[in-house]
């Protein structure tokens, strides 16, 4: 079987804006254009997977279940936008939580691999074929550790980023005002590469 090209997407400042550590689903603000940007990626193909660092979990600001809660209501929220994710893959670790459960100095918490390992298992997924949009620093680490193609968004956190990168020179293949502009790039790239095999 082969394996599939996916789009791993961070959540809080690319899908959605970052309010920090939103303990319900009515905190959480979807920027409008995200809806499309899911449906072109469903519509090429592409598994669309939310990789998210969830810390707010193991400093005890949120809980799990509500965690939960948010994602099966962002699932049901895009799915009337006929737009829907793969997986969902989070990391509730934090290295000095006061909950033995999640005090652990993880493996899937970004730029670590491990969400992806696990993706890549669960769905059958090449991460060398893959891409990840994200806004933070360690979005575009977390792609170059899985050798996929990193592209920064300037939304959330981007704009700040952008010279942290720049300063320890690293580059993303492609840097987006937003995650709509990111898919029409990566659509762009496939199109690419499906005219020069032919």
């Amino acid at each position: 079987m082969m394996k599939k090209k996916a789009v791993f997407l961070d959540r809080d400042g690319t899908i959605n804006k970052d309010v920090g550590y939103p303990g319900s689903f009515s905190a959480i603000e979807i920027y409008p254009y995200s809806f499309e940007a899911v449906r072109k990626l469903n519509e090429a193909g592409l598994a669309t997977v939310i990789v998210t660092n969830q810390s707010g979990i193991g400093r005890g600001l949120i809980l799990e279940k509500n965690l939960k809660e948010i994602h099966e209501k962002m699932r049901a929220l895009f799915a009337q936008h006929n737009a829907h994710f793969d997986g969902i893959y989070y990391c509730p670790h934090y290295l000095f939580s006061p909950n033995p459960e999640y005090k652990d100095d993880c493996q899937c918490r970004k730029p670590n691999p491990g969400m992806a390992d696990q993706a890549a298992k669960d769905l059958n997924i090449d991460t060398t074929q893959s891409y990840i949009v994200g806004d933070k620093v360690e979005d575009i680490l977390f792609g170059l550790n899985i050798q996929a193609k990193p592209i920064l968004c300037l939304t959330g956190f981007g704009q700040e980023s952008l010279p942290k990168l720049k300063e320890k020179g690293i580059k993303p293949v492609y840097v987006a005002q937003n995650l709509l502009e990111a898919v029409e790039w990566i659509l762009r790239q496939e199109k690419k590469e499906d005219s020069d095999k032919s």
